[in-house]
């Protein structure tokens, strides 16, 4: 049960990745610190959680990105 979130950053900045329940609790922290310039892949493992609605959120200097995602098992 695991799932890969991918995304680029123009620049070197401070970023913090995180997920979340349903209800806004975070239930995982995949990075916080400053990071250069690129591409990344974190991968997420949800072997512990239930199956369900998860968000993952991406903030940056500037920026804040939340996308949906689902956990099925």
């Amino acid at each position: 049960t695991e799932t890969k979130i991918k995304f680029d950053l123009p620049v070197s900045c401070n970023v913090i990745l995180s997920v979340y329940n349903i209800i806004g609790k975070e239930v995982a922290r995949l990075h916080s610190g400053k990071l250069a310039a690129g591409t990344y892949n974190y991968s997420f493992d949800g072997t512990e959680l239930s199956s369900g609605v998860y968000y993952y959120k991406l903030v940056t200097d500037g920026f804040t990105e939340t996308k949906r995602m689902v956990l099925v098992k």
